[in-house]
């Protein structure tokens, strides 16, 4: 998988230092297809080695200074239609029947791809049904849920393991794991547009919103600590919505019932109870 070093070395691993010019630089971030946040990070990280460079003295400036920084926004929801996976699974049959498995388990636990990637044995329950995230994005362990889909994903991978410690197995070496290459050929070959890894994430989340799932077990099934990331799929989920507002009506039609009733107190009284 590539890493910021790796994405920068592609750039001007060639070039001198010196010869960089802020332009060059605002060109390679705007033509990569990465959110916002990635293309700061790649800002920051180049910013960085500049920094050092002056510092050591081996150039005089940095240019990364006149980079203006993107404005992040991380509302940005795509998940697969029906039709876009049944599409893409034709082709990953195909081509890369092996990695069906893995489309299967991204799809039915929202791991994140270096949590699916780093995933270990010692780290899956099956008679539990549960696979622990031993070091997630905020540093805490996250335990998933395994449904059907899921367990029978992992078993499969369990059957077609070779000795390998993980269970999406891969090329030898942390750098040399391959799920990029096969996915992002599935993905342009069956001409599914604008789709990443990170999306099938999304699209389990999402998935979960339009099936009545509520918002915060949503968010801890994706190991988030508030609702502000998952409000991203509020839209996704009006039934809990619609279903908030009719209480009100029924609360309001309640509360404007004011019929009078004329009849003498005496007779609106409520007949004596006799206890036997």
């Amino acid at each position: 998988m590539s890493t910021g070093w790796h994405v920068l070395l592609g750039w001007f691993g060639d070039r001198p230092a010196q010869s960089l010019t802020p332009g060059e630089i605002e060109r390679r971030l705007a033509g990569g297809d990465w959110t916002p946040a990635t293309a700061n990070r790649h800002r920051s990280l180049l910013s960085l080695v500049f920094r050092l460079a002056v510092r050591a003295g081996k150039v005089k400036e940095n240019p990364v200074g006149q980079v203006t920084r993107r404005r992040e926004n991380n509302i940005r929801v795509r998940f697969l239609e029906a039709s876009e996976e049944t599409a893409l699974r034709a082709k990953i049959r195909k081509l890369y029947p092996e990695h069906e498995a893995e489309f299967d388990l991204a799809l039915n636990t929202g791991l994140r791809r270096n949590e699916q990637y780093r995933l270990r044995w010692d780290a899956i329950d099956l008679p539990r049904g549960i696979l622990t995230v031993a070091d997630a994005k905020n540093g805490e362990r996250r335990y998933v849920p395994l449904n059907s889909t899921a367990r029978a994903a992992i078993k499969t991978l369990a059957q077609s393991n070779k000795g390998c410690e993980y269970v999406c197995p891969g090329t030898a070496g942390r750098l040399g794991r391959d799920w990029q290459r096969w996915f992002e050929e599935a993905v342009r070959l069956a001409e599914v547009r604008n789709l990443r890894w990170h999306d099938l994430r999304h699209s389990f989340a999402s998935r979960l919103a339009m099936a009545g799932v509520p918002l915060r077990t949503i968010a801890e099934l994706l190991g988030h600590k508030t609702l502000g990331m998952v409000m991203r799929y509020a839209h996704l989920a009006p039934a809990h919505l619609q279903e908030a507002v009719e209480r009100l009506g029924a609360y309001s039609e309640k509360k404007t019932d004011t019929t009078t009733d004329t009849r003498p107190l005496a007779d609106q009284a409520p007949a004596a109870v006799y206890v036997q």
